[in-house]
């Protein structure tokens, strides 16, 4: 069984996720304001600001950039446990 992760795509696709779902929320805050979640992207987001071009493209990197944060910090702890099993399992 083969355990290891590749580095770029675990982080393109984490990215792109996180990406989505940004846009998705911006959408939605937009079509439904009185269900707005955008005071969590104020928070998680530095430089964020209801909503401008600048500030849209702005969370749209910075949530780009959160997802490879993401993976390197787990893809190499994923890859380094789950070899450390196999070699228990040989």
């Amino acid at each position: 069984m083969k355990h290891k992760i590749s580095l770029f795509a675990f982080g393109n696709a984490t990215s792109l996720f996180l990406l989505m779902s940004f846009t998705i929320c911006v959408v939605f805050d937009l079509i439904l304001p009185e269900h707005a979640m955008y005071s969590a992207w104020l928070t998680l987001l530095p430089g964020f600001t209801w909503i401008s071009w600048q500030s849209f493209l702005l969370g749209a990197v910075e949530s780009y950039a959160y997802g490879w944060y993401i993976s390197l910090i787990w893809v190499p702890l994923y890859n380094y446990f789950g070899h450390k099993v196999k070699l228990a399992k040989e």
